[in-house]
């Protein structure tokens, strides 16, 4: 970590979201914070509970005039959310999006689904070549270029911002922003790049998941016959609402939408007068190491060396009085992380660790960019968000879930966040405020 040292400081300048919102979708820091910030809930239940982003033409055209409409009529909603979320980000930052702010910059994406990319996939695959109008034919291939594959989101990004800059999309699930942070530090702290901008972006179709709670239903008795220890006991819900570190835990409930953080170095910030919500400091991933692809091992092992790795030799969990969790109400997922807190911090530190999943829904890959956000504003604002829809924390925990809907003031320079991706990846990102050291 001395080598570190010597590193550029790597600072948050621009946040900008599209994600669900109770009147409209949230598009700005200070929505994310009005929704965060009381614990609110922008999940609707329609035999389900979702999290729907409702972004209209009229909100897309107002942020991206200029996209040229035989590009932008087949974007998919993960092409726009993400687009909007930059286009939110770059303002936020004051960089001129469309006088090419960004012609230099690192355009990084992280995506987990593909549920987005479907429908464009099949209208191609079942089109008939020997009856298809050649007009329509250019459509399908303009559609299918833009959107067949999980790059999709990059791809587009690459093209509004003119970027000349690395630019590349990382899959690993509702890890993959985090992932992609971590690169963007990188790339940054090494003179690589001066900004880069990092987005998540996913959409879980409504349809889809209603089908898989149908199926699950019929399920059970069927996954009993092949558990192992390692896996849960019962197979997750979505019918009723996620309530992350509350003895009511049983569901988890999903939401689409995307989320965008510009990083830049200290010097490149300051040289243009650019405002900086904090650091990111370090990073560390581990994965479980289990053969089983859908298990986790609740022991938390791989997540305290995670965190280690991020850590290093030069701070010490003492110094963090605040972790931003990763759980979306999963069991299994609050088991791993209180037994992780646990071997960090001891069974009474008095460490607050909040989720706010339940807010927005467990949305995949923004998660990641949502957690660093979320974060640098808690300790630019001095108070951490409550536990969106805890209200009854599960006894035993090594935490302080914060349940309820206000924020409680806090004065702190470090804070962990926490991602996972199903299969035992553990992400930590170290974060810090705009001259912790």
């Amino acid at each position: 970590m001395d080598e570190a040292r010597s590193h550029r400081d790597v600072v948050v300048t621009g946040m900008g979201f599209c994600l669900p919102g109770r009147l409209r979708p949230t598009f700005t820091a200070d929505d994310l914070w009005a929704v965060s910030s009381t614990g609110s809930t922008c999940l609707l239940r329609d035999q389900i509970y979702y999290g729907s982003v409702d972004l209209s033409p009229a909100m897309f055209d107002e942020r991206l005039p200029d996209v040229p409409e035989f590009f932008s009529r087949h974007y998919t909603n993960a092409h726009r959310f993400g687009l909007v979320s930059l286009a939110e980000a770059c303002d936020d930052a004051g960089l001129a999006l469309r006088d090419g702010a960004l012609r230099e910059a690192a355009i990084l994406v992280g995506r987990g689904g593909v549920d987005a990319n479907i429908d464009s996939y099949l209208s191609v695959l079942h089109a008939d070549p020997q009856r298809i109008d050649p007009s329509e034919a250019m459509e399908l291939f303009v559609a299918a270029e833009q959107a067949v594959t999980p790059s999709d989101v990059a791809l587009v990004q690459g093209a509004v911002t003119s970027s000349s800059g690395p630019c590349f999309t990382v899959s690993c699930g509702c890890a993959s922003s985090a992932v992609q942070i971590a690169n963007a530090r990188r790339l940054i702290a090494l003179g690589e790049v001066d900004m880069a901008a990092v987005t998540g972006v996913d959409v879980f179709r409504w349809d889809l998941i209603q089908n898989i709670q149908e199926l699950l239903r019929g399920g059970q008795r069927a996954y009993e016959a092949v558990r192992t220890d390692d896996m849960p006991e019962a197979l997750p819900s979505f019918e009723s609402l996620m309530r992350p570190y509350d003895r009511r835990a049983v569901s988890i409930n999903h939401g689409e939408g995307s989320a965008t953080v510009i990083l830049e170095s200290r010097e490149h910030a300051d040289r243009r007068g650019a405002h900086a919500y904090g650091q990111v400091l370090s990073s560390g991933m581990t994965r479980d190491g289990l053969a089983n692809p859908l298990a986790c091992d609740e022991s938390g092992t791989e997540l305290v060396n995670a965190v280690r790795r991020c850590l290093g030799d030069r701070w010490r969990p003492e110094q963090i009085p605040y972790v931003h969790g990763g759980s979306d109400g999963n069991s299994v997922v609050t088991a791993f992380e209180a037994n992780a807190i646990s071997a960090l911090y001891g069974e009474s530190s008095g460490l607050i660790m909040t989720s706010q999943e339940g807010c927005f829904g467990h949305n995949g890959a923004p998660a990641g960019c949502l957690g660093v956000a979320l974060t640098l504003l808690m300790i630019e604002r001095g108070e951490v968000c409550p536990t969106a829809n805890c209200e009854e924390p599960l006894a035993g925990l090594p935490f302080d879930p914060l349940p309820g809907a206000r924020t409680r003031p806090l004065d702190f320079d470090y804070a962990l966040s926490f991602s996972y991706q199903l299969g035992g990846v553990k992400n930590a990102l170290l974060l810090g405020s705009r001259d912790a050291r």
